[in-house]
């Protein structure tokens, strides 16, 4: 946990962004371009802006990390993908421990939770997220569904 309580904002909205399916490509080459490639920042529903460096476009990310409604966004992500490690790990950035959930979680814990602030929201967002695409690479069987070895039916 103490990786993404080191990144930056700009960091971790970009960390996050690459998560929630941003890409910068390339949309003009030199020679369309008037010398120079040009690059666009894109995302399912949004087409930004030409650069002429690929790092400019970085710039324009939502601030998943200051924004109470962008921190939703993210959060809407992550309780999507296992909406279980969302809830453990925001409970450890707001208590500062790092123990499993166990049974019922206090008045005090729930409070604690829909009072986080983005930044919160969005640390535990991104480990979840994280953690998500890190179990994909290691389970590729799980891409298309939950196979019987991960995730075994029981009757």
């Amino acid at each position: 946990m103490t990786q993404v309580k080191d990144k930056t904002d700009q960091k971790l909205n970009r960390a996050l962004a690459e998560l929630m399916g941003w890409r910068v490509i390339q949309s003009h080459t030199a020679e369309t371009g008037g010398g120079a490639p040009y690059y666009q920042l894109v995302a399912p529903g949004f087409g930004g802006r030409h650069y002429r460096e690929p790092e400019d476009t970085w710039k324009y990310v939502p601030d998943y990390c200051t924004d109470p409604a962008a921190s939703l966004e993210v959060q809407t992500a992550a309780i999507k993908e296992n909406y279980i490690k969302y809830v453990s790990t925001l409970c450890d950035i707001l208590d500062g421990e790092s123990d499993e959930m166990s049974g019922e979680l206090s008045p005090e814990a729930v409070a604690d939770m829909l009072t986080a602030s983005p930044r919160e929201r969005a640390e535990a967002a991104y480990i979840t997220l994280q953690d998500v695409e890190q179990q994909m690479i290691s389970e590729p069987c799980c891409l298309v569904g939950r196979c019987q070895e991960c995730d075994p039916i029981t009757e």
